[in-house]
């Protein structure tokens, strides 16, 4: 009897979403993939149909493009379309959509939303406390003290985050939020929790609504410098499995962090359906608290989960939307993973766009490990990639062990000729046993 195989469409243009269409486009499953409005680098590649005048702020027409298409999945990428109801719409339409609603996206569209949460059911998180005016704010810090962190409660793309290791550096932080506004209706009120010391470490997991599935572990590098140095950026690279996040922690987090998230979510009425991203931070005594949650895939962990993974992506992401994940295993490669991020030039600040990428057959030939998922790329008139964004390449390999992957990842990484990109040296530095790399400039 042969099953009638799924098209799947998958929302977003970005690394994380072709990673996505790279793992769909392996499940056996799994018949056509479509991506809106995707990439060069996806198109390209092959990895999945993209659909580049498609208006995914529009739900009407993503509904109509379904129809269409017979689409049986729609796996939706970024937070944006999930905070502004895109999954609502779609699953009204009765079409399976992998994403929470916008109610139950809001655990990662407002911190406030999530710290309450977190309160009322016991989940182990920061002291907080949320202001709207700037001099109770002060006072609060005045009383708290440094170091200490300032949050926009909304959604601004990864930069909200200040932590603040003077009480002048977080005046100025609630100054910038609340008195000159820099995120807009983001920064209308701020959350401010005290400083958490430790590692941090990211972990996923799938939930239908009642039931979670922990995913392999992955630990990614925020910052944009060498050593753990300068600004916060969307991440600059990752590796998978993280060493830290050992079977007992996995299951102390679940049980402690996760599944009372999932259960307290469906007791307020908002089921989540889709991915759980914890961000975590592992104190000194081995107790994990719950730093923040995003409610999909991070970028660039998708990366080296994606091609670690061995399972049927697109079986198991249509049981998460039918309720049906407990019974469901997900099976990995052994060994690890990398993914090393090219940046453009001054990102994360002002980042020039069009610069010309050369060499990327001969990077992902460097061994069959090698996978090179496009961010932010472009086709310029003579069919040249160009680099349209801040982040632009996640240059991913698969090896034995860290080291392995490592090796691989930059061997790729050095045979790219783009003089207007840059990339950290250093990534896995934590869990690789020889720290040397850590210090190679």
């Amino acid at each position: 009897m042969s099953e009638e195989r799924l098209v799947v469409l998958v929302i977003g243009g970005g690394g994380r979403e072709h990673a996505l269409c790279y793992a769909l486009k392996r499940s056996a499953s799994c018949g056509a993939v479509f991506c809106a409005p995707g990439n060069a680098g996806i198109s390209n590649s092959g990895d999945a149909t993209c659909i580049s005048d498609l208006d995914i702020s529009n739900s009407s027409d993503v509904i109509s493009f379904c129809q269409r298409w017979g689409v049986g999945l729609v796996v939706v990428g970024p937070e944006v379309p999930l905070v502004a109801g895109l999954a609502n719409d779609l699953v009204k339409a009765e079409i399976p959509t992998f994403g929470p609603s916008a109610e139950a996206a809001a655990l990662e569209g407002s911190k406030d939303f999530m710290k309450k949460l977190c309160h009322k059911y016991g989940i182990p998180t920061a002291k907080y406390q949320t202001f709207t005016n700037p001099s109770d704010a002060k006072q609060y810090i005045k009383e708290q003290g440094a170091p200490i962190v300032i949050k926009a409660d909304g959604l601004a793309a990864g930069k909200g985050v200040v932590v603040a290791m003077t009480l002048e550096e977080a005046y100025e932080a609630v100054d910038s939020m609340l008195v000159e506004g820099i995120f807009g209706s983001a920064g209308c009120s701020v959350v401010i929790e005290e400083f958490l010391e430790g590692e941090e470490a990211s972990f996923f997991a799938l939930v239908d609504g009642e039931n979670a599935i922990p995913l392999e572990s992955a630990q990614d590098h925020k910052r944009v410098g060498d050593g753990d140095t300068g600004p916060n950026t969307g991440g600059m690279g990752a590796y998978s499995p993280a060493p830290i996040l050992t079977e007992e922690l996995k299951s102390l987090v679940m049980s402690s962090i996760i599944l009372p998230t999932v259960k307290g979510m469906s007791a307020e009425g908002c089921k989540f359906v889709g991915v759980l991203y914890a961000g975590l931070m592992i104190e000194k005594t081995g107790a994990p608290k719950l730093i923040e949650y995003n409610v999909r895939f991070g970028d660039p962990e998708c990366q080296v989960l994606m091609v670690r993974l061995e399972s049927d992506l697109a079986q198991i992401l249509l049981a998460a939307c039918k309720g049906e994940l407990s019974g469901v295993s997900v099976k990995w490669s052994p060994g690890s993973a990398m993914v090393v991020v090219m940046a453009s030039q001054g990102y994360p600040g002002t980042y020039k766009k069009g610069t010309v990428i050369r060499n990327l057959e001969e990077a992902e030939s460097v061994a069959p490990s090698v996978k090179i998922f496009h961010a932010g790329t472009s086709l310029d008139s003579s069919d040249n990639y160009i680099a349209v964004g801040g982040r632009v390449l996640g240059i991913t390999a698969k090896g034995r062990d860290i080291e392995e992957a490592h090796d691989r990842a930059y061997q790729a990484v050095d045979q790219i000729d783009w003089q207007e990109g840059f990339f950290r040296r250093d990534i896995g530095w934590r869990a690789l046993p020889n720290k040397q790399y850590a210090s190679q400039g």
